[in-house]
This record gives C-alpha cells, structure tokens and sequence, in this order.
C-alpha cells in the first residue's frame, strides 16, 4: 500500500558529494519509487537534484535545531499533503519527530546512521552522556529505527531497551549492482600510472575521505606514521593515494611524502577511476561509528580491501570471497602484513554482496516495512 511520507532533512545533501551525504539522497531517490514523497530541508539545499517535492523550508543557522515553531510549519504539510509517515536522519529532530507523531497522528520513523552518542564518545566530547540519554528516548519513541549495521541494532536492542520488532537494519548501498569490467579496471589503471608518473610494477592502494572529519584524519594519520613506515622496510614496489578534500593545515606538508611512496590527489571530480584503478583499498579507520561508506564502494567496485575491525562494521566478510581482509585495531604489523596478502587475491565480489548493498534492493525492503 503507497503511503504519504514526509522526510525532515536538516542538513546539506544537494549536490550529494560525501558518503553522509550520498546515505540519504541515494535512499530517498530510490524509497521515493514506492511511496509519495515530500522533503522538508534547509534552505542550502538545491532542489533541482530531487526527483519529488522538495520545501526549503528550514533556515541554515544552527539554531533551526530548537525552533519551536517550525512544528506548526510542519503540521500544516502534514495536513495538506495527508502525510502518513514521517521521516527523521539521526535523533536531532527527535523532540519535533515526537511532538508531530503526537498532535498528527502519523508514524515517526528514524533513520539511524549510526549510535551518534557513541561516536561522539570515541571523538572525546564531554556531553556524548547528554546526548545518549536524548538518543535513547527518541527512538523508544518511534514506530520503527531504520539502524545502519546490525551491531547498531543490538546495541538499542540491549542498552536502549527496544523491542526488535521495532528496530531493522536499513543500510548503505551502491547504484550499480555488478563489478567493473576488467577492461574498465585495467583503463582505470593506466589513467592513474600515467596522472600520478607510478610505474608498471608499482602496486596501488587508495585511501579516500574527507580530511576534516576526525575519524578520517586519525586514519591518515595511521598511515603516515605507523603504516607506511613498516611497509617501507619490507622494500616491495608501491604507491598509496589518499584522496581527499579539506586537508588540515598540520598536513599541508602531505606533498613532503613523495619519497616515502605517498601521493596527495586531493579532492577528485570522479572517485570511481580512483576506486576502479587501484589494487588495494586501505581502511585504518579506529573510531567514529555506522558503516564505513567508503568501505562498501571500495568493494563494490571489486577491490581487496584491508580494514581495521571498527573499519568494517557493518560488512560481512563472508559475502565478500575473501576480498575484505580484517586485522584488529591499532595493529598496524598486522595490517601491512595483510597489505601484502591482499595482492594476491585474485577472485571477484559476491552476487550476494550486491544483493545487501544495491540500493534498489535496501529501498524496497525499507519500503516494504513502514508501519501501518
């Protein structure tokens, strides 16, 4: 049965650029197929890369997050488009999810992209308390949680006392649903030897994410400081791209690391050369919570990949044919070690992998489960 569902976005996706970012455009492009879809958003956002209707309705400021009187806003769409569902992304909206859910009758639904209390706890926020108990009480208070990662979805289950019933794992996913050809991989390749002057024996491996967010910052730091010095000793041919905007003026020496097998690209306008050329994608990711996005695009477009344990939540290895190499965290002679070994792996991705993470395939299921 088609439903009348509103989506509350309060934050930046048009144009989709960042794995956040692309998690809930992708997700309402394709859940926006089997229900009528609204979205209500800042004013930043462009309405023009949305295939539904799309209200600029909340300001841009940060204080957007306590207007009271964006509920009657609210209440009125509701009203005039007979909406039945309501979405919310993360618990930030949590009180106005509620106080519609209450005062209009419709089903409240969370997106959860992640536990966002215990993300900020691994950055060191000193209120991740404060925010834990708010999280909490938001999702007790919605009709169903679409969680990222079945780890996060036994977390609520246990420490948030949820009933599973209510809680379902809506995740990440990819547009395409096979491999690149091999034809494409090896083009791919000789575009990135002959951009970045990498020799023929040279083995690839790619980093990508935003520099300035501090999980991914931590992660380049790994290979900076831990990583690549080990694999330097072990004298074998390589390069290791990272691929990323906003680098930190601390790192604005990154060019200083050529001699040590280190190629700084930058901000990309086409990740998917990068992720199709190389051979390895590296994933030293040790905090920050929800699936690893870019892990799941690595795989997708059939690379061996070497994660850390937090890098991979989310993933299953056993759909992945031995591709998805995992080494506990902070174990970085371990992670070299299975550098190596990724080279070696030669088999494809799983059909059941794009079975998980096709995004037609996660929309129709969420599709399929909203309350009635």
């Amino acid at each position: 049965m088609m439903a009348n569902v509103l989506s509350v976005v309060s934050y930046k996706i048009f144009p989709a650029k960042l794995g956040g970012q692309k998690g809930i455009a992708l997700f309402n492009k394709y859940f926006s197929v089997y229900h009528t879809f609204f979205l209500v958003t800042i004013k930043a956002n462009d309405p023009s890369f949305a295939d539904y209707k799309v209200m600029n309705i909340l300001s841009n400021s940060k204080l957007r997050y306590v207007n009271p009187f964006y509920f009657f806003t609210i209440r009125k769409i509701i009203r005039s488009h007979k909406i039945t569902h309501v979405i919310i992304e993360h618990p930030y909206y949590g009180w106005l999810g509620v106080l519609i859910k209450w005062f209009c009758g419709i089903k409240l639904v969370v997106h959860s992209h992640n536990i966002e209390a215990l993300r900020f706890k691994s950055l060191h926020k000193w209120w991740w308390g404060i925010l834990w108990n708010y999280e909490r009480y938001v999702l007790r208070k919605a009709d169903i949680t679409f969680c990222i990662t079945e780890e996060d979805r036994q977390y609520m289950i246990t420490r948030f006392r949820i009933k599973p019933e209510r809680l379902t794992v809506i995740t990440y996913g990819i547009e395409w649903n096979k491999p690149p050809s091999k034809d494409e991989r090896v083009e791919a390749k000789k575009t990135l030897q002959q951009k970045h002057f990498i020799k023929e024996d040279e083995v690839i491996y790619l980093f990508n994410g935003t520099l300035d967010y501090q999980p991914n910052l931590d992660a380049l730091k790994n290979i900076l400081d831990s990583i690549n010095p080990i694999y330097l000793a072990k004298g074998r041919p390589y390069r290791i791209i990272i691929c990323g905007k906003n680098l930190p003026e601390e790192l604005q020496e990154l060019s200083g690391y050529t001699d040590k097998n280190i190629i700084y690209a930058g901000f990309v306008d086409d990740i998917s050369i990068y992720f199709k050329g190389s051979d390895v994608f590296v994933n030293p990711v040790s905090d920050g919570g929800g699936i690893k996005t870019k892990l799941v695009e690595a795989l997708g477009y059939n690379l061996n990949v070497v994660s850390t344990t937090n890098g991979a939540i989310g993933v299953n290895p056993a759909c992945c044919n031995g591709k998805l190499l995992i080494t506990p965290d902070g174990n970085w002679e371990e992670f070299a070690k299975a550098m190596i070994n990724a080279i070696s792996i030669s088999h494809d991705i799983t059909p059941e992998f794009f079975e998980t993470f096709y995004w037609e395939n996660i929309a129709k299921k969420a599709a399929t489960l909203l309350p009635t």
